[in-house]
């Protein structure tokens, strides 16, 4: 083992403010077999099981394999053991990896110039086996699975002009330090280099597994040059159709999403709820706030008939909340719904906004906490009766022939206080529609259940017109469940 260099938190931190005061270093590449892989080869390559780091250590409580570089993955990416406050290289070669089948011609023992990312495993779901408990690999995107769950959605370290004039920007995790866990840890640390055009910085990342699984991040970032706009804690998923928007797809399933609510938790108790949709032109919303205590993208149907999906399981996939810790100030948490028609491409983007511009020669730090998992907190109120599914339709009588400009919204609101109210309960709507009309909306109880059912009609402005449309259930001098939010796009 060469002799390890010494590392802090600080010293990257130093390491990256000096890169940002320089000129962005063009990426590494790879060339030679790396180069050529095909789909179908690096899908064939393995990492070997008796090659995973940390196994050969007593009471480990993480493993550590890594993912060959090659097809997509082309920037090599350095991974460092952290031991005692000193970093020593994690080397890797052909010896790692097993490549039955695969028909690019591999020669023995030759080491990596580093590797596209790599997995940590961990006693999850029983004590027995070591599951995997998150992946870092591409960019700056990383997953992470809690107790009981399969992976789904994303998480960024940093979003760089995401949907603007300007084009978008992807800075990179080019190394990590992680350190290595002592025996019996409950945690894991994970230090990682971001280097983009525009911005470079030192990331911390404490993961602790479990029923949901949190990570604590914190993330000290030095602006290179002046950009359009940061998206900070970006969270990157899919929606293809499902519950308020069904789509025109020729599919046995019902649904077919990673997640389809956005949430937004004030710091005064308020819960704003946005059933997220596939829209047939992109879709751009802001939702203003002061200091959130926390949002994110839920996946809130849990049972398997809703998806009906025995290989993908939409059913587990994680939810993911972003709690900050500290004071974020004023800003926005931004929704970004790009069309898609096929379930592989992640088409929604979600993150905070600064409201003030950041500028070259800005520096800052941030902390927030990442909560998955199948119920993380915050993914509902936890007084007010959470909503639980959206349908929109044609307005007017069902089963009645005639034409309408109407159309229908159909909430069901279940639990809190209003599930302990009886059907003849004083409930009031209170609904405001944006560039439409509001018609009606009608509040009862759906016989036999503990749910109340809000129905909304409206009339659009226009052909063209798209309507935002807001609407929370009022009793006896408070506010009875989430806020509902929905923006209507005529395509």
């Amino acid at each position: 083992m060469p002799a390890g260099q010494a590392f802090s938190f600080d010293d990257l931190t130093d390491e990256m403010r000096a890169a940002a005061a320089a000129p962005a270093k063009p990426a590494e590449t790879i060339s030679g077999f790396l180069s050529e892989f095909t789909y179908d080869d690096y899908q064939r390559v393995h990492f070997l099981r008796e090659r995973t780091r940390w196994a050969d250590q007593q009471n480990a409580p993480f493993h550590l394999n890594a993912f060959h570089l090659g097809w997509l993955f082309n920037e090599p990416v350095h991974l460092n053991e952290v031991v005692d406050g000193l970093a020593y290289p994690m080397r890797f070669s052909t010896a790692d990896f097993d490549y039955t089948n695969v028909k690019t011609d591999i020669p023995g023992d030759f080491e990596m110039p580093g590797v596209a990312g790599f997995r940590l495993m961990t006693p999850l779901n029983r004590a027995d086996h070591y599951d995997e408990l998150c992946a870092f690999l591409g960019a700056s995107y990383f997953r992470v699975l809690a107790r009981d769950t399969v992976y789904g959605l994303s998480a960024r370290g940093l979003a760089v002009n995401t949907g603007m004039s300007d084009g978008e920007e992807f800075p990179r995790f080019t190394d990590f330090w992680i350190d290595r866990p002592a025996p019996g840890a409950a945690s894991v640390t994970v230090h990682a280099a971001l280097r983009s055009a525009s911005v470079t910085g030192a990331y911390r990342f404490v993961l602790t597994p479990g029923e949901t699984t949190t990570v604590d991040v914190t993330a000290r970032l030095f602006m290179r040059e002046t950009v359009q706009q940061l998206g900070i804690a970006p969270l990157t998923s899919m929606f293809l159709f499902g519950g308020a928007d069904p789509g025109n797809f020729d599919d046995f399933r019902p649904a077919v999403h990673d997640s389809d609510h956005l949430i937004l938790n004030t710091r005064g108790g308020e819960t704003y709820v946005r059933p997220l949709v596939n829209p047939g032109r992109l879709g751009n919303s802001y939702l203003g706030a002061h200091d959130p205590a926390s949002f994110g993208l839920v996946q809130r149907e849990r049972d398997f008939d809703q998806y009906l999906d025995a290989q993908a399981h939409y059913e587990r996939r994680p939810s993911l909340m972003v709690e900050p810790l500290g004071d974020w100030g004023e800003g926005s948490v931004r929704l970004l719904e790009i069309p898609s028609d096929l379930e592989g491409n992640d088409n929604i983007v979600a993150c905070w906004v600064p409201a003030a511009q950041v500028r070259a020669g800005d520096s800052f730090e941030l902390s927030y906490r990442l909560h998955w998992g199948l119920a993380p907190q915050g993914d509902r109120s936890s007084q007010r009766a959470r909503i639980l599914r959206t349908r929109v339709g044609k307005g007017g009588v069902a089963g009645v022939e005639g034409t309408t400009d109407r159309k229908k919204f159909v909430i069901d609101f279940e639990g809190g206080l209003l599930g302990e109210l009886s059907p003849e309960a004083e409930i009031e709507p209170k609904v405001t529609v944006m560039r439409g009309t509001l018609a009606q909306a009608i509040v009862s109880p759906v016989a036999g259940t503990d749910l109340w059912r809000l129905v909304i009609e409206a009339v659009p402005q226009g052909d063209d017109s798209s309507m935002e449309i807001q609407a929370a259930l009022n009793g006896y001098g408070r506010t009875l469940s989430e806020t509902w939010l929905y923006q209507w796009v005529n395509t």
